[in-house]
């Protein structure tokens, strides 16, 4: 069934959310201070391991760095980009929305919550090689094992951020829905290096969230996603990085 890998993925970060609601009254507030830092400092060096993967490569028997102009061209213009369209404007807009129409006016946290998770689900390669392979030949096998991903992720998240976190499922589907329905016209442009490319420039992403997460909001990170679709045309430009 196509678009079965989105639904799991959805339904996951649902359940995540649901987990997370109830065991997160567990904690007292200090206790969920302490695990929303935990949380931070595990999602940072998660990106990191996953930006160094794609910066580090051995030559011989060195250790080589490389593709730092790719990441400083990606975003300074993805932000340049996803500034002048107020990209995290809109996330807070529509999270706001849901804040009202959910009846969770009274939750000081809930817009930050929704915002911070979708960010953190929604980055990288994952979320788009999944989609494809599930448009275009019904494989949901990544998908599903980025759903277990995201539901422990979520359930840590929601307890100490609160249950907005569990809206964001609601981008999650759009997203990965749209890439599933429109899979056989994204696959010819994602090959092996844009695919290395985004993953790069995604996990950069996510190190930012995480740092949101342990020093508070510093990083307007919504507002840098453009950046990964100019990780895309990078990989198309006649040099390498």
């Amino acid at each position: 069934m196509t678009g079965l890998g989105t639904i799991i993925n959805s339904a996951a970060i649902v359940a995540g959310g649901v987990i997370g609601h109830f065991t997160g009254k567990l904690f007292r507030e200090e206790q969920q201070k302490a695990l929303n830092t935990a949380c931070g400092v595990s999602v940072m060096f998660i990106a990191i391991a996953g930006a160094m993967q794609g910066m580090l490569h051995i030559d011989g028997q060195a250790i080589v760095s490389g593709k730092s102009m790719l990441v400083v061209l990606c975003l300074a213009v993805g932000t340049v980009v996803g500034e002048l369209l107020g990209i995290e404007k809109g996330f807070e807009r529509f999270g706001e929305w849901l804040k009202q129409k959910t009846g969770n006016s009274g939750d000081p946290q809930f817009v930050n919550a929704f915002v911070t998770t979708s960010l953190t689900v929604c980055i990288g390669a994952m979320a788009i090689v999944g989609a494809i392979q599930d448009g275009i030949g019904g494989d949901y096998s990544t998908l599903a094992v980025k759903a277990v991903l995201d539901l422990i992720i979520v359930a840590v998240m929601t307890s100490s951020l609160g249950k907005g976190c569990a809206f964001s499922a609601i981008p999650v589907f759009i997203f990965e829905g749209l890439i599933t329905g429109l899979a056989r016209l994204v696959a010819p442009i994602m090959t092996d290096l844009a695919i290395a490319y985004l993953s790069l420039v995604g996990s950069v992403l996510i190190f930012c969230v995480g740092v949101n997460l342990v020093w508070g909001k510093m990083i307007r990170v919504a507002n840098m996603l453009p950046a990964v679709i100019v990780a895309v045309v990078a990989a198309y430009l006649p040099w390498t990085f």
